[in-house]
């Protein structure tokens, strides 16, 4: 069985690195790499993720621009972690221009691939989700027809990574992770902050990944440089547990979507999203005392296995 994918991005550097996990799986075909404001703006997302797959050779993938900006307040970006252009501050002259990207936009083709594809389609969404709340909101009927929503995203502890209480996917809309998480009644499977943090991988693998002999490795190499003296420079001035090994957050929601047994302890729960605290705007709402009454749950992930996470890294780059 051919797994079909959707994939919506902010294509920093663990973006691309979940594209290029799943481009190596033999069984799986991405329908389509959707673009928004995040990491970077939307035009250098759509960039990178051109870029992505050319040194994958997949240049065939449509790639559609869409939201450049998040439905209520202010832009938010991580370029001090990914670079200021998304993918380290890496440059290469040789970067497939934007003429590749379609001329149909994003929210449109979200809506287009999961109608055309009912029941068959898993979106993975790995960056703010202003793009699927404007798709809901244009055809209510599209989370219906999903396979599955696979999301890296959200706190469960209230331990932010961008505000005190918000993860960086989150905080960048909160509209759009209300909206999303309250109207896609489709199974749905989150990859929260903290969950990453506590799944992280040594640095030794890391080392040995990107040590491989191939263009893929040389390319993630030279990306990832920026993000790993980020990390190195956080562990030994703060200690914080991000830089104490290799996480790669978006990775998670991908390799799920792959293979389901990936996850191997979750938490069924209602989810949504706080949008008016002075602290927590933009912190997911773990809903453990079910006070919300509401019948649709998520999948949230606790423990995963990690060696099968290992071999699906190491295969996206050979």
């Amino acid at each position: 069985m051919v797994k079909k994918l959707l994939v919506d991005v902010d294509c920093g550097v663990d973006d691309a690195q979940a594209i290029m996990m799943a481009l190596a799986v033999p069984d799986v075909e991405i329908l389509g790499v959707t673009c928004v404001h995040g990491n970077t703006c939307v035009e250098n997302v759509c960039k990178n993720v051109l870029r992505v797959l050319k040194v994958c050779g997949r240049l065939e993938i449509p790639v559609y621009k869409g939201v450049s900006k998040p439905l209520l307040g202010f832009v938010l970006d991580a370029g001090h972690f990914h670079g200021e252009d998304g993918l380290g501050n890496a440059p290469d002259p040789d970067a497939p221009g934007l003429d590749l990207v379609q001329k149909e936009g994003a929210v449109s083709a979200i809506i287009r691939i999961i109608n055309e594809n009912p029941g068959e389609v898993s979106l993975v969404a790995t960056a703010p989700l202003t793009n699927l709340a404007m798709a809901v909101k244009l055809d209510p009927t599209i989370p219906q027809k999903l396979k599955g929503l696979y999301i890296m995203g959200g706190n469960v502890d209230s331990r932010g990574n961008t505000t005190i209480c918000g993860e960086f996917n989150f905080a960048a809309d909160p509209e759009a992770a209300y909206i999303v998480l309250n109207e896609y009644l489709c199974p749905t499977y989150i990859a929260s902050w903290e969950f990453t943090c506590h799944s992280k991988l040594p640095w030794e693998f890391c080392d040995d990944w990107l040590a491989q002999d191939t263009d893929k490795a040389r390319f993630m190499k030279k990306i990832f440089k920026h993000s790993m003296d980020s990390c190195y420079s956080e562990r030994i001035e703060k200690e914080l547990v991000a830089g104490q090994g290799f996480i790669s957050c978006d990775s998670y929601a991908m390799a799920a979507a792959i293979d389901d047994a990936f996850i191997l302890e979750s938490d069924y729960k209602a989810v949504t999203v706080e949008l008016t605290g002075t602290y927590s705007r933009g912190m997911m709402i773990v809903d453990h005392l079910e006070i919300l009454n509401k019948t649709h749950k998520a999948c949230i992930m606790r423990k995963v296995d990690l060696e099968k996470f290992k071999k699906l890294l190491t295969n996206s780059l050979k």
